[in-house]
């Protein structure tokens, strides 16, 4: 066998509901797949195998009480060795061609974490693997210094934290991203930031000064003023009345912020739209944006299974309306749609969004960062020029 975190049936299959009429379930039973106490303050529900691993361990009670022995999910963290830093990518729907992610996978825990299927590329798994085993790259800041020292190299802004959370819980610790912006800062270098910390706030420093220059904007996604709900979805990010405060403390250092109502879920927090946009400008946000929920690859499962596990009468509400917003999908990837969906129903969503922000006064500006201010760094080693 291949896998050595085995699948604990620690409770017999439990039947799934029947899928919306007409739709033949890809999914005939859901196991619980690992026990609660196992995974206590996770998202996820299961550790199922990566899509790219021919065989899965899957272990069982044979009568031993063998199980019982199985230790508690702990986070562990090993050394990411990358030669390089910023990732390049071709997307025309995003507004950014490079980025850079401190971190793989995500203590955050959010069950929803399109991000979750590049575990897969590490043959772990995009359960609960990707939110307990993650990697670090401590020499992030160095390699950009390289990188931003390359006589080609064309300076744009750089996103941070569009795949995992630079600041996630290790953050506070391994302080990786803040070493990342005392380079981006030397070389006057713009940055766009999307977190769900209140640990962003630690530099604020850094960011105001940058911000000054037209240099930084900070983006925190709010999924829901519900701690519950918010608590069950994303276990280990900051609570909603942290995030806010974050939103207020960035805006009054004069740093641009954004709130994104991200991920909306139909039936599940689309309810809360104008509220949390009410409450982020409340905050000083002046920009605002939402993107619809992804389930791409693995994601799918893990979702229906934290759907079934928490919300089990929503389930056939949830992806009925899921399904009419992706074409009949349960996912649609195509370009220019995949953040927004299409149907009268993903009309709605967008159209009570842009009513509420014209009502707040969000969005009438958009922050634009700035190129002109950017500085070559010295390659390590490397005789400055006196001209």
């Amino acid at each position: 066998m291949s896998r050595n975190h085995a699948v604990a049936l620690k409770h017999p299959p439990v039947p799934a509901p029947s899928e919306p009429a007409g739709v033949p379930s890809p999914f005939p039973e859901i196991e619980v797949a690992i026990e609660k106490q196992r995974r206590r303050g996770r998202g996820a529900q299961s550790n199922d195998s990566g899509r790219f691993e021919a065989e899965a361990r899957v272990a069982f009670d044979d009568g031993w009480q063998s199980l019982d022995d199985l230790a508690p999910f702990k986070t562990t963290v090993a050394v990411d060795t990358a030669r390089k830093v910023i990732t390049r990518n071709d997307s025309p729907d995003i507004g950014f061609d490079r980025s850079i992610n401190p971190y793989r996978g995500c203590e955050h825990g959010c069950v929803y974490c399109f991000a979750r299927p590049s575990h897969a590329f590490l043959g772990l798994s995009p359960g609960l693997d990707f939110e307990s085993k993650l990697f670090v790259k401590p020499d992030a800041p160095g390699l950009l210094e390289q990188e931003l020292a390359a006589p080609d190299y064309e300076p744009k802004m750089i996103a941070i934290g569009t795949n995992t959370d630079p600041y996630q819980p290790i953050e506070r610790e391994r302080k990786v991203m803040r070493g990342i912006l005392e380079v981006l800062e030397r070389a006057n270098h713009p940055v766009g930031i999307v977190t769900k910390s209140a640990l962003v706030t630690r530099d604020i420093d850094i960011l105001a000064r940058m911000a000054k220059r037209n240099l930084a904007k900070v983006a925190i996604s709010v999924t829901s003023l519900d701690p519950k709900l918010s608590r069950t979805m994303e276990p280990r990010a900051s609570s909603p009345e942290r995030r806010l405060e974050a939103l207020r403390q960035l805006s009054e250092a004069g740093i641009p912020t954004t709130v994104m109502v991200a991920p909306v879920i139909p039936a599940l927090n689309d309810a809360e739209i104008e509220r949390i946009l009410d409450a982020a400008a409340h905050a000083g946000v002046k920009e605002a944006s939402y993107v619809l929920l992804r389930l791409p690859l693995e994601v799918r499962d893990l979702f229906r299974e934290w759907l079934m596990a928490n919300y089990p009468d929503r389930y056939r509400h949830v992806f009925t309306l899921i399904r009419d917003m992706r074409g009949g999908r349960d996912y649609d990837s195509q370009w220019g749609t995949r953040m927004k969906g299409t149907g009268p129903m993903a009309w709605m969503i967008g159209r009570r969004f842009e009513i509420a922000c014209a009502k707040l006064g969000l969005n009438k500006r958009r922050s634009k960062l700035t190129t002109d201010h950017f500085v070559r760094l010295a390659k390590t080693g490397q005789q400055l020029s006196l001209f």
